[in-house]
This record gives C-alpha cells, structure tokens and sequence, in this order.
C-alpha cells in the first residue's frame, strides 16, 4: 500500500523538526565548545526532559513492534512485565544514581577505574562498546526493512534518512539536542499509538468489544504462579526476572545514566527516574492494547492470503495500513512514530559511545589535551559512530540468520555488565583481579548459553525462520529490557527437554539475573583466593553498603563487620558521603579547585585520604 502526500509531509516533518532542535543548539547557548556542554548538557537538565529522554531510549522501534505482536500471538500475559517497573526504578534511583552522581563522573566506567584499577576500566569500556555498535546497526535497519516489506517505503532511502538525520543533530547538538529530540519523539509516538488504538477501536466497536473478543479466544491471560524458571512467561519471570534487567538498563547502561548525571542536581536526577515509573506503565498499556485492538479487528476482518503468510512484525504494519488507510497523514503518523523510536535509541547510542571513548580511551592517555580540540574529538567521534552505524545496518542486510546472532550479542552484554558493578558497589573485598574474572566469566556463560540456545532451536525448527523475521526468532539470552521486547515473539521452550538441551531454554527473563548472579560468585571466589581488598584501602564513595543498611537493627559492631573494614558512619551504617561542595571534574578527569580532605602521595600513586587511621587511595583517571 502506498504513502499519499500527506503521509509523506507528517514523516519529513518528524525529520525536519529534529534537525532543527539540534541546530538550535548548535547555536544558542555555549554553542557546544566544551567538553561538559556536548556530552553532559553542562550538568543543566530538570528532571521532566531527563525523564521522557530515558523513556524514549528505552521505547525502540522493535518495541513499537514487538509488544503488540507479542499480545497478538501469545495474550496478555507480557503485560505484567510493569510489576517489575517499581523496584526496576526503585533500587537505581537509590543505589545507583547517588554513587555515581556524587563522584562527578562523566563515563559510567570511571566508576570502575576509581574502585578497582584501569583494567577493568577499559574492559567494562570495550565490552560496552562492542555491545552497542552491534545493535546500531540493526535498530537501524529492521524497522525499515519490515516497513519496506508492507509499505514498499523505500528501505535504503529509509535506513540513510535515519541514520544521516540522527547523525547531524547528535553531532551539532550533543546531548541537550538529543535529549530535547527525544522528548518531542516520545510524543510523536504517543501520538501514533494512540491514533491506531482509538481508530481500530472505532471500527471493531468499543474499547468493550475488543476486551470480549479476545477474552472469548483465550488471550486475557490469568496470572501464572509457576516457580519453573524454564517457562518463558510466568508472574515470576515477568516480575522478577524484569527487575534485573531493568537494573542492567537503567542502573549501569551509560545511554542511561549519562542522562542522570546531565541534571542540574542529584534530586533531580532521582525525580527522573521516578517520573519515568508512570510514563512506561502507560507506554506499556498502549503497545499491549494495540496488541489487543488487532486481534480483535482481524477476528472480524479476516486476513488476507498475503498478510495470513507475514511475520508478526510486519502484520502489526499490516494492521496500521488496513485501519488508517482512510485517513490521509496517520498513516505517516504512525510510521514517524516507529522512526522516532529509532531515532532516539541510536541517538542514545551514538552519544554515549562518544562519551565513552572520549573518557575511557582517550582522555587517560592524552591528559594535556586542550578543551576546544578535546570537543571537536567529541564530535568527530560521534560523527563517525554514526557513519559506522550505517555500515552496521549494511551488515546487517548481509547477515541472513546471523541477524538473529547479532540482536542476541546485545542482550548476552547487559547482564555481565550489571554484574561487575554490582561486584565494585556491593562487596568491598573484591579486588581488580576477582573483577575482571568475573566478568570474563560473565560473558562465556552468556555467550554459551545464548548461542547455544540459538543453535538448539534452529536444529528444531530450521523452517520457522523467516529471513525477513526480526521478531520471530529463537529464544536467546535478553539482558535489558530495550532487547527483551526484540525476542518476545520468540517460539516457547519445548516440553519434556534434559540436559544441556533444558538448560539452553531457560526463559530469556531470567538471564540478566543468572549472568549477573555468575559474575559476582566468581568475582568474589577469585578475589578470596588472590587476596580480597582491605576496607580499609577501598574509597567509600565507591561502595554502597548493602548489608549494613538490610540489616540496620543489628548492633553497631555487626554492622561495622559487615562493612569489610570500609569507612562508615555511626548513625546509619552507610559510607560517608563526600563533602556539600565536591570539586567538579574538568574534561581531562582532573579536579577543579581545592582537594578537601585530600593528601598528596607519592607520584604516580593518586590521592591518599586520611579518615582518622583509615586510608584510601584515590586514582584518578588521567593518572
């Protein structure tokens, strides 16, 4: 079905106006000529904007996909992934968010630097990187290409539009202009969910009607209490599971927390991520009711031959065509709605990986570097992720069954990531060496289990996988939540399975936990045997005392063992927090300003703070 005039005028508008935010930036204000303007908004961001840009990140165009397909084959059961929301955004807004605030950092991964060492620093860096530049290029590409496959919307005309837009305006930009980008894009497809839901509506009945006829199917599904953690959606997978990958998202991902650390004030940052807790039930309830609405409406209009042999992906377009198709614009509508999706994850992506070879891989090694050549580095980096993300999407369109593998590679990341966070802030007797054991440990059971869980089902069902699938494929590990909406139409686990053929079908939700979970006992495991770090050497900044605060009625000197010999304070148990007026970190990593509290050690060993008789060093990353 072709685009009329107007549907083409809403979809070059979408184009056009997040160009233009970002060369409203690009003008006004600092004009982006340093380092914290470009890649941290100068640190001037309130919570609302902060808010919808995390939002958006997390709202891909797979998403705006794959959920409703996911209500429309398996019923309504995805629906109680919201459960997980609360505590998802709980534990970051207080765990996460004030030890990396407070220690004024602008790449997540000086936090790694500044408990560990810089190894680990640079392998958390890398592991990232290889992370994200393998899902630019497919966020990038299979929305067009189940867009071409229904609309015959040009896909190469679509993938470079896209990619060349959201590199112009995240390079001019920076990250004012992709997060304010973003919040227009997250009404834009507000905006589109919305048009597809009251329009299919209309035309089945009522909102009561569709809620009958799906019920009267089977697909208003009851609450599954199965503890069996090789179901693929159970109450506990769902709720439970979600929580950890919603903490590999929003707690350590630094698309993520990069946006944290861009509000003017911590409070602010912690109101961000409260504010999102109803934003994404609402999003959550627009894709599962457009799931709905569609299986009601083709309960009454049948499919059609073509449409009864596409992929769940490119029936919900089918859907889009068939109920706005008389009324000219929405149809582009929702089309701006599903590019403004990608717009903002690779945006997202394209900043952060700037951020992070600028801070992680450059910066430590060329501290002299001056501020205007340090940002014009800055955005020639992110000018090249983009160009490389285009490339990605060219790989992409090459890679056949290998699509699946490459989408799968982005959630088998998520989870050991969280992990070695969690190891830094959580135990302080993990030492460097326990750390990146763990992770690499991480990572092989990851890649294990998800290959071979890919493995597995193509040998089961080799015929099931349509090339031009991007949401139909088999069960693989999903560590963040922007990946698990990819593989939610993925086929059950078969029954009656053993061995090494059970273990590769245990549900995709529980994987973040499970890898995570591997990180952190082989982390600790191989810090015991090499000798764990003395508490009293580990910066409290860096550690959030976990147990002490759990277990704050026990007696004071409990409570001081459970703190590994790390400086605490009397009253609560936690960590002392630095002081009112911390010196703000400059481009290079450095420190602004007097060093409170801090004395100079021998060169070459960092800072050594003195806390009554504890000690710490403090490395800093241009060291």
């Amino acid at each position: 079905m072709a685009f009329t005039v107007a549907d083409y005028t809403v979809f070059v508008l979408l184009l056009v106006l997040s160009s233009a935010i970002g060369l409203f930036y690009a003008l006004s204000g600092g004009r982006q000529r340093t380092v914290q303007e470009f890649l941290l908004a100068n640190r001037s961001m309130s919570f609302l904007p902060v808010a919808l840009s995390l939002l958006a990140t997390f709202q891909s165009a797979v998403a705006i996909l794959g959920v409703p397909a996911e209500i429309y084959r398996f019923g309504t059961e995805y629906w109680l992934l919201g459960c997980c929301y609360f505590l998802g955004l709980l534990i970051p807004a207080h765990v996460f968010i004030p030890v990396f605030y407070r220690l004024h950092l602008t790449s997540t991964y000086e936090y790694l630097e500044l408990r560990f060492n810089k190894a680990v620093r640079v392998c958390g860096t890398v592991t990232f990187i290889f992370q994200m530049v393998i899902y630019m290029g497919v966020v990038l590409y299979a929305p067009a290409l189940a867009l071409n496959a229904v609309t015959q919307f040009d896909l190469w005309g679509a993938v470079l539009t896209m990619g060349l837009v959201c590199t112009l305006y995240t390079t001019l930009g920076g990250l004012k202009a992709v997060i304010w980008t973003d919040v227009f894009q997250t009404l834009v497809m507000f905006a589109g969910q919305l048009a597809v839901i009251v329009v299919g509506t209309v035309k089945v009945g009522s909102m009561g009607r569709v809620w009958q006829l799906a019920a009267d199917q089977g697909k208003i599904s009851g609450i599954d209490l199965n503890p069996d953690p090789f179901e693929r959606h159970t109450f506990w997978t769902l709720s439970v599971g979600g929580v950890f990958m919603m903490l590999s998202l929003y707690g350590v991902n630094q698309a993520q927390v990069q946006r944290y650390l861009s509000s003017r004030t911590e409070q602010e940052a912690v109101l961000s991520c409260y504010a999102v807790f109803p934003c994404q039930q609402v999003v959550l309830c627009l894709s599962c009711l457009t799931g709905l609405v569609m299986f009601a409406y083709y309960q009454e209009h049948p499919l059609t031959a073509a449409q009864s042999q596409a992929s769940s992906d490119q029936l919900v377009l089918y859907f889009v065509m068939d109920v706005l198709k008389d009324l000219p614009g929405l149809p582009g509508l929702f089309v701006a709605c599903l590019f403004s999706g990608s717009l903002s994850t690779i945006s997202s992506a394209f900043n952060s990986l700037a951020t992070v070879t600028m801070e992680d891989l450059i910066h430590p090694y060329f501290p002299g570097l001056r501020e205007s050549r340090a940002t014009l580095l800055s955005k020639l980096l992110a000018l090249s992720y983009g160009l490389l993300c285009l490339g990605m999407a060219y790989l992409s369109s090459m890679m056949g069954p290998m699509l699946q593998a490459a989408i799968s590679i982005f959630g088998m990341v998520g989870g050991p990531l969280l992990g070695l966070f969690c190891l830094g802030m959580f135990f302080p007797c993990a030492n460097p060496t326990g750390a990146i054991a763990g992770l690499a440990a991480g990572l092989a059971m990851a890649f294990w289990i998800g290959i071979g869980s890919l493995v597995s089902n193509l040998r089961a069902a080799p015929s099931a996988l349509p090339l031009s699938n991007i949401t139909d494929f088999p069960q693989a590990s999903s560590l963040s939540t922007a990946i698990a909406t990819t593989l939610l139409t993925s086929t059950p686990a078969p029954k009656r399975l053993s061995g090494l053929q059970k273990f590769y079908n245990l549900s995709y939700m529980w994987y973040s936990a499970h890898n995570s979970t591997t990180v952190i006992l082989v982390g600790l495991l191989v810090s015991l045997l090499t000798g764990p770090t003395k508490g009293a050497t580990v910066n409290p900044r860096t550690i959030y005392p976990v147990l002490p605060r759990l277990l704050c009625c026990l007696p004071q000197r409990y409570r001081e063992r459970l703190s590994c010999g790390v400086v605490c304070s009397a009253e609560d148990g936690g960590c002392e927090e630095p002081a009112p007026h911390a010196p703000e970190k400059t481009s290079n990593g450095m420190l602004n300003g007097p060093i409170v509290g801090l004395a100079h050690a021998e060169e070459g060993e960092g800072f050594a703070r003195t806390e009554g008789t504890h000690t710490y060093i403090l490395q800093e990353t241009s060291l």
